[in-house]
């Protein structure tokens, strides 16, 4: 019987039965039997290496990377804080840093409302009725109309881009002279009339008239806009008068004539003393409005 692992060769027979050629069959002298169980091994090295590597590895060669251009790597972008104290200052305690945000925060807003106030707006209120009705003052006070003060803002940097105009409502530093004829320092609020090198007057009726530097005749000045006929009918006190406006000055005067302590009294304010225009109401609520 033959082994269930090899097929048995063909005898002569056989060979001559069906034809075929007679082969002498070639025994390797290394080769075993071929039974189940009995075939040779696999040829192994003994441990994974560049040629045979463990199952799972690829093999590796060498290889030239100088003969291939490959880019060069970019580098990851570096993390940055959003945190500027953390960046300038890396050794500090987070609520270190806090703190001193919040401190530069509110020191930073302080310093930028002031900016606004010297330099492009102020507030101001109107503590007289000298420019009534245009601008209202407190009840009791005398001739004042309204409940409140009007609070307005004033434009500062209006003035150092352009001159002053006639009508202009101008916010100014009080002249030495108007502080002792009036009794107020501080600020005034007034309407500009006369401008540097006119002559205003003032006739028998209340009415301004204008004449200009280089003019030989007065015109006369059209206030209906701002002054009622009762208010002008109520000022007797400069009738007749006139006054001459020297260069770079202005002559100032309240809408409210028999209420108003102004030039006609204490005479022209020099340019450097104007603070700003008037051009915004902001309270009361019921009187807010640009002017």
């Amino acid at each position: 019987m033959s082994d269930w692992g090899a097929w048995p060769p063909k005898t002569e027979e056989e060979q001559s039965r069906n034809g075929e050629p007679q082969e002498e069959r070639y025994t390797h002298p290394d080769e075993g039997d071929y039974g189940w169980g009995d075939y040779p091994e696999w040829p192994m090295a003994s441990a994974p290496s560049a040629e045979y590597p463990a199952y799972g590895q690829l093999p590796t060669f060498p290889v030239d990377y100088g003969a291939y251009d490959f880019p060069p790597e970019e580098a990851e972008p570096a993390h940055r804080s959003h945190d500027p104290l953390g960046r300038l200052f890396p050794g500090l305690s987070r609520g270190v840093r806090v703190t001193l945000d919040w401190v530069l925060t509110i020191a930073g807003a302080i310093l930028i409302v002031l900016a606004i106030k010297h330099w492009v707006v102020n507030p101001y209120r109107i503590p007289s009725s000298s420019m009534e009705p245009y601008l209202n003052c407190a009840r009791p006070g005398d001739g004042c109309l309204g409940g409140s003060s009007d609070r307005v803002l004033a434009c500062r940097i209006c003035l150092d881009f352009s001159s002053p105009s006639r009508g202009d409502v101008i916010v100014f530093n009080t002249p030495k002279e108007a502080a002792i004829d009036c009794g107020e320092g501080g600020t005034f609020v007034k309407r500009i009339i006369g401008l540097p090198g006119e002559t205003v007057k003032e006739d028998d009726k209340g009415f301004i008239w204008i004449r200009g530097p280089n003019e030989s005749r007065f015109h006369k000045l059209d206030e209906r806009s701002y002054i009622s006929t009762g208010a002008r009918q109520l000022d007797q006190g400069h009738r007749g008068e006139h006054w001459k406006v020297p260069p770079g000055n202005y002559f100032m005067m309240g809408d409210n004539r028999s209420k108003s302590c102004d030039s006609r009294q204490w005479g022209s304010v020099p340019r450097n003393d104007l603070i700003g225009t008037v051009f915004f109401v902001y309270w009361p609520p019921r009187r807010i409005a640009f002017k």
